[in-house]
């Protein structure tokens, strides 16, 4: 068989088994309940004895489809089984994981909507004092490595009840992943956390599938023929195992071999101590990423072999749409009270559309864990939303806060041939420049905005997610529609950086596509006789990014007239590309290979993190001195100085800096513009 029939043989497999065609669960009986029970007397007032199914979670408790837990809870729901749930629970002790009692099928795990570690520490690893999905937005509420802690109690609880890992902290973990927090390589978090199963991804098909044949008696072992899945597994005979060197090299003869092949990447031992290793085993993980033709993964650790199979077939347009169609409350539990949770505050008027993104930028994590691959809602499944929320949800004011998703403007988007689709393993269908398979029509997107805003009592769709520029300057009737009726004074993009290098690491568009999509936005608000601006986001200290690169940026801001309020610092999230170069000095976007691998600085040194992070606020007083500072060392004085060209001045405010500086020069005191608005990561562009 040649590698190309073995592609189309894969590419031909049957359609998985609808998400809502499984026979359901006798407990169905029960009907629907008002919330997802979190005590004994709400069990009770359902007339349960038990629970089917518990999953625990360590966000609050809202019910409502921009939470993971509601998802899965109803999904499950629907399916016919008893779900209860427990939201953030005391884990000092196994109590809080008993309290429901023990489950009838298995206890499901899922962090929450953030990964632990990231919703607890900074950039600069420091501890966060608020928790947005925390009622009253306090932190603490949930532990370092969350998953791990909280299979440990439910073992501890049930210690034969199965344990099933989901959700974004388990997916990004699936395999040994660089730390950040504990600068080290980890293990499987399905070996850390002693868990029977892993799902990844979004693991609605796996989740369903999962608990009907484990209500029919299987075995999580047992479950291995399930898409996007890890599991502890051997090799079974008759596959074919492809050790990942070089993994352009093992393509051909891995094809050739048939579909009964499995990639086995460098074990943990090996990556643990080898950087190079790890940068090899990520760029084989982002390859074999395609539901289309990605072959599963096997890792070993220790004396067990950690085994992924394939990822999942994205959702159906009519399968999104039951799902978000599901009986949520769209409110918090009532146990709440009238808490604050500042989460649901943000999206409680929003709507989600679609899936996915195809941006793949290196440092993101929502290609990793969502797919490239757009899964859209119906216009009669969105619409009817905006109904719901208009009628049902308290406090509604007649403004949608947010249509969008992942992306606002990949609404629909898709290869436009399937078979090319299936067999492509390029990580990004925009990088370097748009795929010409891309289709890249906005006109779906402009007619669901019309027709969203036309319906009685919405005054307002506003568009908050963040928009793909690259894309919008291929449609200007798309952003003329945006900017016309979709925009709130301010709309948020996100350039990343102007230099090519650390765009190149980043995976992001050149500059000059954010210019040519502002002129088309100025453009748009000045034909429609308002006055908005643009919130370019950017990012400090990415890998390969140097000095000379955060300089640019700051001149390039300052030319702008822009002052950032917030900037964000590279955080190496687990199993991202960006992580991988942080932590190994290599590039996975090119073939590693020994001694040729290209190299890539990474910036580590918090003084040098926070240098990259002063230049981006070079307008704060506070910063002056150490720009001033590597001003010099980089033989860039020039820049030193009143002139408009100049970056930093060479006087400094009193009380400023740790300086103590007198506040005058040049016969003139010194005055501060702050231009900030809260909640956006950039203020207003100076006045000209």
């Amino acid at each position: 068989m040649t590698a190309v029939q073995a592609q189309t043989r894969e590419a031909q497999a049957p359609p998985p088994k609808g998400l809502f065609s499984h026979r359901k669960y006798w407990a169905q009986r029960f009907g629907t309940a008002p919330f997802l029970p979190m005590s004994r007397a709400e069990m009770d007032a359902l007339g349960w004895d038990a629970c089917d199914i518990i999953l625990v979670t360590g966000d609050a408790y809202v019910d409502h489809p921009s939470f993971g837990m509601a998802i899965i809870g109803r999904l499950l729901e629907a399916q016919g089984f008893r779900v209860g749930i427990i939201a953030q629970p005391d884990w000092q002790s196994a109590d809080a994981f008993a309290a429901l009692g023990k489950p009838t099928l298995f206890f499901g795990i899922t962090g929450g909507n953030m990964d632990s570690m990231v919703n607890r520490y900074t950039s600069d690893r420091r501890l966060r004092h608020n928790d947005s999905y925390t009622p009253g937005g306090e932190g603490g509420k949930r532990p370092d490595r969350a998953v791990i802690v909280y299979a440990q109690r439910c073992r501890e609880a049930f210690k034969d009840v199965p344990i099933v890992l989901g959700g974004i902290e388990s997916s990004l973990r699936r395999i040994a992943h660089y730390d950040y927090w504990s600068d080290k390589v980890r293990r499987s978090i399905l070996v850390d956390a002693k868990a029977d199963i892993l799902l990844y991804g979004n693991a609605e098909r796996a989740v369903v599938d999962v608990a009907h044949r484990m209500a029919k008696g299987a075995r999580p072992e047992e479950l291995d023929d399930l898409r996007g899945v890890a599991l502890i597994k051997t090799t079974p005979e008759g596959w074919t195992e492809v050790i990942a060197g070089d993994i352009e090299a093992s393509d051909e003869g891995a094809r050739a071999s048939g579909a009964n092949s499995v990639v086995r990447l460098p074990p943990f031992e090996q990556v643990e101590s080898d950087p190079e290793s790890y940068a090899r085993a990520s760029r084989v993980l982002h390859r074999e990423s395609n539901p289309g033709n990605a072959r599963p993964l096997v890792q070993r650790h220790g004396d067990r072999d950690v085994w992924l199979t394939p990822p999942p077939i994205p959702l159906t347009t009519p399968e999104m749409d039951q799902v978000y169609d599901l009986p949520y409350a769209r409110a918090p539990h009532p146990s709440y009270g009238d808490a604050k949770i500042p989460a649901w505050d943000m999206i409680r008027f929003s709507v989600t559309i679609m899936r996915g993104c195809f941006g793949g930028c290196s440092f993101c994590s929502i290609t990793e864990h969502e797919g490239r691959i757009i899964q859209s809602r119906s216009e009669e499944s969105i619409l009817k939303e905006i109904e719901t929320v208009r009628d049902k949800v308290p406090g509604f004011t007649g403004i949608i806060s947010d249509i969008g998703g992942p992306t606002a403007n990949m609404y629909r988007m898709a290869c436009k041939d399937k078979q090319t689709e299936s067999l492509c393993r390029k990580p990004s269908c925009v990088f370097p420049d748009i795929c010409p398979n891309l289709n890249t029509s906005h006109e779906s997107l402009i007619q669901l905005y019309r027709k969203a805003r036309a319906l009685p009592g919405i005054k307002k769709i506003m568009v908050a997610s963040g928009v793909r520029y690259d894309l919008a300057v291929k449609s200007p009737a798309y952003v003329k529609e945006l900017v016309t009726h979709h925009v709130g004074g301010y709309l948020k993009i996100a350039p990343e950086h102007t230099e090519a290098g650390p765009l190149s690491k980043m995976m992001k568009p050149g500059i000059g596509a954010y210019d040519r999509f502002k002129q088309l936005f100025d453009q748009a608000a000045r034909e429609a006789g308002k006055e908005y601006f643009l919130i370019p986001y950017f990012i400090a200290a990415h890998p390969g990014t140097t000095d000379e690169d955060m300089m640019n940026l700051a001149l390039w801001l300052k030319k702008n007239r822009y002052r950032a309020d917030q900037v964000q610092t590279f955080l190496p999230s687990p199993m991202a590309i960006s992580t991988a170069m942080y932590h190994s000095g290599v590039n996975p976007l090119r073939p590693i290979r020994r001694g040729t691998s290209e190299r890539v600085g990474a910036i580590k040194g918090l003084k040098q993190r926070r240098l990259h992070k002063a230049f981006l606020r070079y307008h704060d007083a506070e910063n002056w001195p150490v720009l001033r500072e590597a001003l010099k060392r980089m033989g860039r004085a020039d820049l030193i100085g009143p002139g408009k060209h100049q970056l930093v001045p060479s006087w400094q405010p009193a009380g400023t800096g740790g300086t103590g500086g007198e506040g005058k020069r040049f016969g003139r005191k010194h005055k501060t513009q702050k231009f900030t608005t809260k909640g956006v990561g950039f203020g207003k562009p100076l006045k000209k």
